[in-house]
């Protein structure tokens, strides 16, 4: 959920400088695999590194698990025929699944990440189901940032609008946990994910050091990293790692520093992260070498209800359409965020809005109690919201003259959400009403290896989740952080479970 303005976070700007082992001294503690972060990714390295032999300590910034995972809608973008698809009654395949990936995460996403993630996403959905992690045969049809009970599937990434439908065969890969005492932003989908995954982690052994923040990385003589150093309660504590440290610190959201250097687009907005999601990791594993990837690339959704647009048309501050509203809503906040300034406006007329508030259920709250401006004569409409006059006037004309035959040939929005909107019209406000967080990070390969600068993997470091550059280099579908930071971090444990072992 939205926390504070990436601007007027903490701004800690603490040293990233690695130690040397010479002036560590003696360790406080160690094991073969230390995790560092509680979340998504650290939970799934820490259990399979488990499975696989290691002795695994977990150190946490804050006095309990699961990060920005716990406080997620809780979607995790998974396909290719799993067992909720099936039994939803759709079908898909893993090349679908390719497909629309390769052509919404964005020019340069990783080919070798977005491949297996696509080929083996039955799998980890199935390995989340071992792990206990609930799921309920239920399908979500309407447009939503999630769904208005515990159904288990809908559509998360615009997968069955434009220019996405036309390419592959639509298929829902929105997978959402199933909630017990549903509390939005306190104990929703991604609580739900998390409680199983610390379960099933700590039943293998996983230890856990809470309220430890991560400082740096300890290099050994020949150049691996061999540990960590922390404080624990404002002491500075060093940690060996026999085998290998496994960075899942999450992303920079709230460095104002670097979100100004790498994504400016979100400086001033609010952060939908923790605000331990503070670069450190990130920093410090530059610090020793490593390559970064796709730091100018952002999530950034519009707070406004999906029902609602779909429902109606967005518009720029020039009266513009912007994009086709039935699309994932937050490549809406990103059309407007990095194409018009953040600078928009929804029209609906009064059946779209009152349909839009049956739709939404308990998310009715993201629908504005009434619109900002409302009245039967576009002029005043546009002089009232400083739209210049006559150009949102002439975009109603021209959207309602092709949805008469209920066609859009300019955005292609689907034939289900078009309609003329007939006066009286409202139009709601959303300048400014974006959130959103950074998607790049540190360069891996698919078993998280930190790569340097020259593509060879520094020897003892490993990452997973947001401080990793994953699947999306500049496109996004909800759900892709808890899925790649699970199925990506599950391999980062495996690996590190193995390096330097026997």
């Amino acid at each position: 959920m939205p926390g504070r303005g990436a601007d007027q976070g903490p701004g800690r700007g603490r040293p990233a400088r690695p130690r040397r082992r010479a002036e560590v001294g003696p360790w406080d503690g160690e094991a073969d695999v230390v995790v560092v972060g509680y979340g998504v990714a650290g939970a799934s390295a820490a259990a399979e590194a488990a499975a696989h032999g290691a002795d695994v300590l977990v150190l946490e910034h804050t006095g309990g698990w699961g990060g920005a995972a716990a406080m997620a809608g809780g979607f995790i973008y998974l396909g290719g025929g799993t067992a909720l698809q099936r039994a939803c009654g759709f079908t898909d395949t893993p090349e679908a699944m390719h497909a629309y990936l390769s052509a919404a995460m964005g020019a340069g996403a990783d080919a070798d990440k977005l491949a297996l993630y696509a080929e083996r996403s039955v799998e980890h959905f199935d390995w989340l189901v071992d792990c206990g992690v609930p799921f309920r045969a239920a399908f979500f049809d309407r447009p939503g940032w999630e769904p208005d009970a515990d159904q288990g599937l809908m559509y998360s990434g615009g997968e069955n609008a434009h220019p996405f439908a036309e390419l592959v065969p639509p298929a829902p890969r929105g997978h959402l946990p199933r909630m017990a005492d549903k509390r939005t932003g306190e104990r929703g989908g991604g609580w739900m994910l998390m409680r199983p995954l610390v379960a099933t982690a700590e039943a293998r052994g996983v230890r856990v050091r809470y309220d430890t923040r991560f400082e740096a990385l300890v290099v050994e003589p020949d150049g691996r990293v061999g540990g960590v150093v922390a404080r624990h309660y404002g002491a500075e504590i060093a940690v060996r790692a026999r085998r290998a440290v496994v960075l899942a610190t999450g992303s920079f959201a709230y460095d104002p520093a670097m979100v100004a250097r790498h994504v400016p687009l979100l400086v001033g907005r609010p952060g939908a992260a923790v605000e331990q999601h503070d670069g450190q990791g990130l920093r410090a594993a530059q610090a020793v070498g490593a390559d970064v990837a796709h730091l100018h690339a952002c999530e950034a959704a519009l707070l406004a209800d999906p029902g609602l647009m779909a429902r109606g048309i967005v518009v720029d501050a020039l009266g513009r359409r912007v994009i086709n509203e039935d699309t994932y809503p937050g490549r809406i906040g990103h059309a407007l965020l990095s194409h018009h300034g953040s600078q928009g406006f929804v029209l609906a007329d009064e059946e779209a809005v009152d349909a839009a508030r049956a739709d939404a259920g308990p998310l009715a709250f993201l629908i504005p109690p009434r619109p900002t401006w409302v009245g039967d004569d576009v002029d005043q409409l546009e002089r009232e919201s400083g739209i210049p006059c006559g150009a949102l006037a002439a975009t109603l004309a021209l959207y309602n003259r092709h949805a008469e035959r209920g066609e859009d040939p300019v955005h292609h929005k689907a034939a289900r959400w078009v309609r003329p909107l007939r006066a009286p019209w409202g139009l709601f406000d959303v300048r400014g009403h974006t959130a959103g967080f950074p998607l790049g990070g540190l360069r891996t390969d698919v078993d998280g290896a930190v790569l340097d600068v020259d593509s060879a993997p520094i020897p003892g470091l490993r990452a997973a989740g947001r401080v990793a550059a994953g699947l999306s280099a500049g496109g996004y579908a909800s759900g892709i952080s808890l899925g790649e930071g699970g199925f990506f971090g599950r391999r980062a444990g495996r690996a590190a479970a193995r390096d330097g072992a026997g």
